[in-house]
């Protein structure tokens, strides 16, 4: 993880995870119980420069394993995101869900909906009705291979990290 990286609350940060520059991870803020929620980052993410994870008040965040959260992505819960997904640079995810290997577009915004396993969101996209749901193309292979060589190579970069801060 970047030094300057704020990880803030009740976040819990599962093994080999990138976490880069500036990255904001946020779950501080308890219901009217008062019980915080967590954010919880599975192994093997990637939380690229800029991205913004907030798990307001009541409301749960989990990020799948070997999900890459692109520069600038915006994650705000209530939200799951499942294994091997791919939000794009400057893309949002709010009170959603994205099933197993969705690949989501650049500056692409999902609102209060459910993304199916290998779906292909559009960059530039407003996804907020189950008709647009209905309306998305498959996830082809190229986009899964490009999704898994995301995750080798913040791997690869996550050690030479690690390498230069021991």
């Amino acid at each position: 993880m970047d030094a300057s990286a704020q990880i803030i609350g009740k976040v819990v940060i599962g093994p080999r995870v990138f976490v880069a520059p500036g990255a904001i991870i946020r779950a501080d803020e308890p219901d009217q119980d008062g019980r915080v929620h967590p954010v919880e980052i599975s192994e093997e993410c990637n939380i690229h420069d800029g991205v913004i994870i907030h798990a307001p008040a009541g409301a749960k965040v989990q990020i799948g394993p070997r999900t890459s959260l692109a520069h600038g992505a915006l994650v705000h819960g209530p939200a799951q995101i499942d294994a091997d997904c791919f939000v794009g640079i400057r893309a949002m995810v709010i009170a959603a869900t994205l099933e197993e290997s969705v690949w989501v577009g650049v500056g692409a915004t999902i609102l209060d909906i459910t993304i199916p396993s290998h779906s292909f969101v559009p960059g530039r996209s407003l996804i907020n009705t189950t008709d647009k749901v209905a309306n998305l193309r498959a996830a082809t292979d190229e986009d899964d291979e490009f999704q898994r060589r995301q995750v080798a190579i913040n791997q690869t970069l996550r050690q030479g990290y690690l390498k230069l801060t021991s």
